[in-house]
Parts: structure tokens; sequence; C-alpha cells
């Protein structure tokens, strides 16, 4: 198992987290020194609030670990690719890198719709490794969702 492998592993368990809140199941890890320094799930139904994403739980957790709004030095593992507010924070928080479990057609702003994280012209850029787990990421997502259609259909 790679290292990315390991710490995608322990997004994956979140992002299960999520899903038994009946959550969509994203998770996220941030690792700065090969130690995990914080975790989040999605929130959004939980928290009854539109920024309650894994990416963003996440970062306040680790600014609040290294004692800034910089995570230079940090790699973040998330499950699902980012959105655009994800994709912003990530850059403003100055993560380094970010590594992917499944993309996202749909919104996705690291490669899919748009690459914001790498985009030309922000003072910003982050380095990018996707596909991670992603076979496991994909089926944990279409599971939650080939689910939630069941259970409306009763």
């Amino acid at each position: 198992m790679t290292t990315d492998e390991k710490y995608m592993h322990e997004a994956i368990k979140l992002a299960g987290k999520a899903a038994r809140a009946v959550e969509v199941p994203i998770g996220c890890v941030i690792v700065y020194e090969d130690k995990i320094i914080a975790r989040g799930y999605n929130r959004r139904n939980t928290d009854k609030s539109t920024l309650a994403h894994a990416e963003i739980m996440a970062i306040k957790k680790a600014c609040r670990v290294i004692g800034d709004w910089r995570l230079e030095g940090c790699t973040m593992y998330v499950t699902l690719e980012p959105c655009p507010m994800c994709a912003g924070a990530i850059l403003q928080a100055r993560i380094p890198r970010v590594v992917v479990g499944t993309m996202n057609p749909k919104a996705g702003c690291a490669g899919s719709v748009i690459n914001l994280l790498q985009m030309d012209g922000f003072n910003h850029k982050a380095e990018l490794t996707t596909g991670i787990m992603a076979d496991e990421c994909r089926e944990m997502m279409q599971d939650f969702f080939k689910n939630m259609r069941a259970k409306k259909q009763k």
C-alpha cells in the first residue's frame, strides 16, 4: 500500500461515517509531516449548512492545529473531487498538494468541469494527484445514491 493509498483509506472511512449519518459520503484528511492533523466529512444536512463540506471541516481543524490559516507543507486527501467552494478554500489555505479519489463530472473543480487548483492567474496552485482508490470512492458514491433513489420509490 502506497502512502497515498494509506491516507485515502482514512478519508474513505470518514466518507463511510458521512453515509451512516445519511450524508453524501465524502471524507477528507489533511496530513502534515506524515501525520493526520485533521479529519472531516460531509455534514451539510446534519449542520444545516452549505459550508459543511468535508474539505472545509478538515481545513478549519488543520488551521487550529497548525496555528495559522496557511497550511503550507500539508497534503489533503479527499474522496471526491472538490467543488468550486472547496477548491477556492484549498487555494486560500495554500495547501500545496491535493489527492483525489474519484472525479466529479457535474461539479468538480480539479479537472472535471474546470481546474481551479492549477489555473493560471491565481497566486497559488496545488499539485494534483487523481484516481487514488478511485473505484472504492466511486462505488461508495454510487451505492449511496442508488440507496437514496430506492428509498424514495418506496
